[in-house]
């Protein structure tokens, strides 16, 4: 091999192994045409908002949907056990059948009826269920979700009462109260039929800080039988299992091992579609939000497109002291990837912080503007919640290193092309 070859293949050889070395220093060069420096300061700055925005938004439905979860799920059991158009006669037996199955912790009856409650001219529709007090502080957090009152009042008298926050403001009652309650049965008398009516004192109010609040009332499950008419039987039996998530198989395997006239339900499918819809609109919101990364990503085109138009000259020397055509490409290729990777891990740090302290950023700005922007009353929330999950910070990271290397494939391709003959033709 003549001199001339060796010094071309470590020219060469140089150049491969220097390209992100080149591209990286070229990125924060001071002798670049200051427009073109604008134009990749605005791609760095897309990148930050584009990844820093995904990352606090995601965090904040992530704290929604954990709000939702613990709130309603904190009165709604794993799942439900009823009987197949019939009451359910002989539930202590079932009670102890079910009990004795792998993953489930507790089971308490229960019955329940939409009704009307009437007070001082003030008239709602509400969801009664009749319950055993001291089992269902087994199967849910009703128990500690009381606010006034005991939940084991229940028991002391016939025709008492739990009834929600919002309910019973509402209604505008409190503890001691009465409400009058119409079941849709209808009771026959000498007169015709008439809707079974009842007057209840409340002796107590619960809070879970959701929907459930404003509708939802209790008694204790000998007075539901008295209101609906029925006998010992109940209307079917709520069911608490080892875990939330795993609720779902441990309920289908109990569903595997009853009889056909009992359904089988768990949380997931009576709720399911509340948390289905939380999930999509998280999808939807991330697809939108990462539109923004994406057109930041696509401003890098732009940036090494006129990259590429000043630096013709410096690519035809390389390409004629030996380079070859992926050693530029790559040249080009690492100054768009590092002018990602700095918007990124720039947008990635703002968003983690953002994330992490967003309740103490909107109390300050409550403070600073005298409002108040989550009003209890209407959001059932005092505070923005957020969530951070390190696995969408990853996801959220690695799209948008994909978009980017994605945006610089095509100017980086064309700078490789560049033909030092016609390039140098001129100068």
């Amino acid at each position: 091999m003549s001199r001339d070859d060796s010094s071309s293949s470590l020219t060469r050889h140089a150049i491969s192994n220097y390209a992100p070395y080149i591209g990286s220093r070229y990125s924060f060069s001071r002798q670049r045409n200051r427009f073109t420096s604008v134009i990749a300061t605005v791609s760095m700055l897309g990148m930050v908002l584009g990844v820093a925005s995904l990352i606090v938004v995601l965090s904040i439905m992530n704290g929604f949907s954990g709000e939702l979860r613990a709130r309603i799920l904190s009165l709604v059991p794993h799942g439900y056990v009823e009987g197949r158009g019939d009451a359910i006669v002989d539930w202590q037996t079932l009670s102890s059948r079910i009990e004795s199955q792998p993953g489930v912790l507790a089971v308490a009856p229960y019955i329940t009826e939409k009704v009307i409650l009437v007070s001082g001219g003030q008239l709602r529709g509400a969801v009664l269920t009749a319950i055993e007090p001291d089992l269902q502080a087994s199967v849910s957090r009703l128990a500690d979700s009381i606010v006034a009152g005991s939940l084991d009042s229940l028991e002391k008298d016939n025709f008492d009462v739990v009834l929600g926050v919002s309910l019973a403001s509402l209604l505008g009652v409190s503890p001691g109260d009465h409400v009058n309650v119409t079941v849709p049965r209808l009771t026959v008398t000498p007169l015709g039929l008439f809707p079974r009516s009842k007057r209840l004192r409340v002796v107590g109010l619960f809070e879970i800080g959701a929907q459930q609040d404003a509708y939802q009332a209790y008694v204790s499950l000998r007075t539901g039988r008295i209101l609906l008419g029925g006998d010992e039987g109940v209307q079917g039996l709520q069911v608490a299992t080892a875990g939330l998530f795993e609720a779902p198989g441990i309920m289908q395997a109990l569903d595997k091992s009853l009889e056909e006239r009992y359904v089988v339900q768990d949380w997931s499918q009576t709720q399911g579609s509340l948390f289905s819809a939380v999930k999509m609109e998280k999808l939807m919101v991330s697809l939108l939000l990462l539109s923004v990364v994406a057109v930041a990503a696509f401003n890098i085109v732009s940036t090494l497109v006129m990259s590429v138009t000043e630096k013709r000259r410096d690519i035809a020397v390389l390409r004629t002291m030996g380079a070859r055509a992926i050693g530029v490409m790559a040249i080009f290729v690492a100054h768009g990837l590092v002018l990602a990777c700095v918007g990124i891990a720039t947008g990635v740090i703002i968003g983690v912080l953002l994330s992490s302290n967003i309740a103490a950023i909107i109390a300050a700005i409550e403070a600073m503007l005298g409002v108040k922007l989550f009003d209890p009353t209407v959001y059932f929330i005092s505070e923005l919640p957020a969530q951070l999950q390190w696995f969408d910070v990853a996801v959220v990271a690695l799209a948008s290193l994909v978009l980017s290397l994605v945006a610089t494939l095509y100017p980086a391709w064309r700078a490789s092309q560049i033909s030092p003959a016609e390039v140098l033709r001129y100068e």
